[in-house]
């Protein structure tokens, strides 16, 4: 094995990841940049396959991926005007990336104090309790991030809904990626935005299983995931089997 990089070098490699995989397209850089430009109103599918010239459902799964990474929000425009047909779907920028600035800026995927203050915090209660109470802190979040993946029809196509819980992740620090694991499909993090917190309290990893666990229920997948590797204790990479 060789060295493994700084806490500093391996944060930056994981938020370059989720830069990546979000942008990295330029189709879908454009669609994010329209969108931030009509922040205030949002955009639909068929206003950015307009304005980009591309098929409808070019467009919208430019936008879906983007959602699921939580780079945008999605929300329902309700009128009084639109009177028959489905509601039209909207997506717009957060305002936690600059959509009212003009200027793209990333959230912090990790902040050490309160990291730190969580770690100390868990370590004052049992053990069990301490895991209880973080993975449904995770998993009350994992839900929250389920209800912003448009496009993701777990019910259909699971393994997609487990790619899109992967980008989600790495949207938050974790580098994450899903792939088959015979019958079933696991999620691998190889980066932990936790840090060395996780290390000396590996309770702590309750909450991204949690994470996982609400995500899968947000989009209608009954299963139960299994920490199969964990960072925290020594491993290579984080696994969750699903």
């Amino acid at each position: 094995m060789g060295t493994n990089p700084s806490g500093s070098d391996s944060a930056f490699s994981a938020e370059v990841a989720a830069i990546t995989t979000a942008f990295g397209d330029p189709t879908r850089r454009s669609a994010w940049l329209f969108a931030r430009d009509a922040a205030r109103t949002g955009v639909t599918a068929g206003e950015v396959a307009e304005h980009l010239g591309l098929h409808p459902n070019v467009a919208r799964h430019h936008l879906d991926k983007l959602a699921a990474s939580t780079y945008l929000e999605v929300f329902v425009e309700r009128s009084e005007a639109r009177t028959a047909g489905r509601p039209a779907k909207r997506y717009r920028v957060p305002v936690s990336m600059g959509a009212d600035t003009g200027h793209l800026e990333f959230p912090a995927r990790r902040d050490d104090l309160m990291v730190t203050l969580l770690g100390k915090a868990l370590a004052l209660l049992p053990r069990d309790r301490a895991e209880a109470m973080a993975e449904e802190v995770g998993e009350e979040y994992g839900r929250t991030l389920a209800a912003n993946m448009a496009g993701v029809d777990a019910h259909r196509n699971v393994r997609d809904a487990l790619h899109a819980i992967a980008d989600a992740l790495t949207a938050h620090g974790f580098a994450a990626h899903a792939e088959a694991r015979g019958t079933s499909i696991a999620v691998i993090a190889e980066h932990c935005p936790f840090g060395s917190t996780a290390s000396q309290h590996p309770v702590i990893c309750a909450v991204d299983r949690g994470m996982v666990r609400g995500m899968l229920a947000g989009l209608g997948v009954d299963s139960d995931p299994e920490t199969m590797s964990s960072k925290a204790m020594g491993d290579d990479t984080c696994v969750t089997l699903v």
